[in-house]
């Protein structure tokens, strides 16, 4: 009897990592960290994933990309197909590749990483946005006939964009009005130039406006035009006002000097550029010994911030354990390899400063874990007696921002919630006043960018439903 042939097992192919900078070199500069795959990793990381019937990536991307569809484009070389079939449900493909969580959405539920590590779906999806833009192949698809129907949209955001996309590819003609002398919203003026450059946030906006989108800057609305007066010009209005309005630790000796709130301090650094003075004349304070208090993804921002600003130590000081820090995987990887130290179960209780109004330190209680609170973490738990210094010469608080009060107490009908969001239906944006759809952090609090994108998008088709129908 003949040996049957053995089939050959097909090389297990690993998780391609990105090539990036070397920690102590980009610690000290604000060029992207990761410099992106290459065509030959990218389709080498493609070929992992298994193209399956049922993708279960799909269902876990809030804007509903073909993320096997994307993939399989990447595999054959056709690089310019890919970031089209991107562009069908994502219009702001660079910039989710390089902020969205995907290790608790899309990759978290790949098939692949039951057994393995999931396809590094957020690595290709910006490899194929970045190929496009580079080669200058950007194409413009084509548009429904005109409605006759006008949209005004309200914040620049992710929210704001997403939605502006969507509405002006069926038809409708949309303006975007941004308080701020930038569009982007969090993108532009959160999230650092090395995490996010701000060229690729400038060039999603571009192929918005290339669609047809227009787009005022400098418009405060609730102070130059209010909501009803939009809806007298406009058949629909759309909130995308994100959650800027700074929290405190409200301890003793937070009015020191050299104390920002992360969003001034961020918004002073990326929008206003002043990590590049005197080039941009905007002054911001350098310290040498730095404390920021929280662990998100804002507080691993100031912290590596403070380092390319010429800090010599930076603290990051959380009162709860590693495990309930919600800032990405990454993002708190990068931070430690480029030296950031961590005082964790640690709790401010005041600052110290001296005889000018400078803060000279802060002064800590050890903390720990006790039984579970509303947010389903462990509550931390003062240790009495614990009470430590620690020496500062700059703080960032970055614990969290709430909503800005001044367009929603002014807009009569608009319900607000007992924290000052807008009540808005989660799943079509729709508040309680007629006419107006609200979505992103306004709705929801602070969350991730794909996620304002995922109510963007919700919005977006209510919306056409409602235009249609009017």
């Amino acid at each position: 009897m003949a040996e049957k042939e053995e089939k050959e097992k097909k090389p297990k192919v690993p998780r391609q990592k990105m090539p990036e900078q070397e920690p102590k070199v980009r610690a000290r500069n604000f060029d992207e960290v990761p410099f992106g795959y290459t065509p030959e990793l990218a389709q080498l990381e493609s070929s992992r994933c298994l193209q399956c019937k049922k993708p279960k990536c799909i269902e876990g991307c809030p804007v509903e990309i073909d993320i096997p569809a994307f993939i399989k484009l990447i595999n054959e070389g056709d690089f310019d197909g890919s970031a089209r079939k991107l562009k069908e449900r994502n219009s702001l493909p660079a910039v989710c590749g390089r902020v969205c969580p995907q290790e608790d959405q899309c990759e978290k539920v790949c098939i692949v990483g039951k057994k393995d590590q999931p396809v590094a779906v957020g690595r290709l999806e910006r490899f194929a946005a970045d190929w496009e833009r580079s080669k200058g192949k950007v194409t413009i698809p084509e548009k429904v006939p005109a409605t006759g129907k006008k949209v005004a949209v309200v914040g620049s955001g992710p929210a704001g964009l997403t939605l502006a996309g969507d509405l002006i590819l069926k038809g409708h003609e949309v303006t975007i009005f941004e308080a701020l002398h930038k569009t982007g919203g969090v993108l532009i003026y959160g999230i650092p130039e090395f995490r996010l450059p701000k060229a690729i946030v400038q060039s999603e906006v571009n192929y918005l406006e290339q669609l047809g989108v227009k787009v005022e800057c400098n418009c405060v609305i609730g102070r130059i035009e209010t909501v009803d007066e939009l809806l007298k010009e406009y058949d629909a209005v759309f909130l995308g006002l994100g959650a800027g309005l700074p929290q405190f630790l409200n301890v003793p000796g937070e009015n020191f000097c050299g104390i920002y709130s992360a969003n001034e301090y961020l918004t002073r650094s990326n929008l206003m550029k002043a990590y590049l003075f005197p080039k941009y004349d905007t002054p911001i304070a350098r310290g040498k010994n730095v404390a920021v208090f929280g662990a998100g993804n804002v507080a691993m921002d100031s912290a590596r911030t403070a380092l390319r600003l010429g800090a010599d130590t930076v603290r990051i000081i959380y009162r709860r354990s590693r495990d309930e820090m919600p800032a990405r995987i990454e993002e708190v990887h990068h931070a430690e390899e480029e030296g950031v130290q961590f005082y964790l179960l640690t709790a401010p209780t005041k600052f110290l400063g001296n005889d000018n109004g400078w803060v000279t330190g802060v002064e800590c209680l050890r903390m720990e874990l006790g039984e579970p609170d509303d947010s389903g973490r462990r509550r931390p738990v003062p240790i009495k007696g614990s009470e430590f210094q620690l020496e500062c010469d700059l703080a960032v608080v970055a614990i969290g921002a709430g909503p800005n009060p001044l367009l929603p107490t002014q807009t009569p009908g608009l319900e607000l919630n007992k924290r000052g969001y807008i009540v808005a239906d989660l799943e079509t944006g729709k508040t309680k006043k007629p006419g107006v759809w609200a979505g992103g952090d306004i709705v929801t609090g602070s969350a991730t960018v794909i996620l304002a994108m995922g109510a963007g998008r919700k919005a977006a088709n209510s919306m056409h439903d409602y235009l249609m129908n009017k």
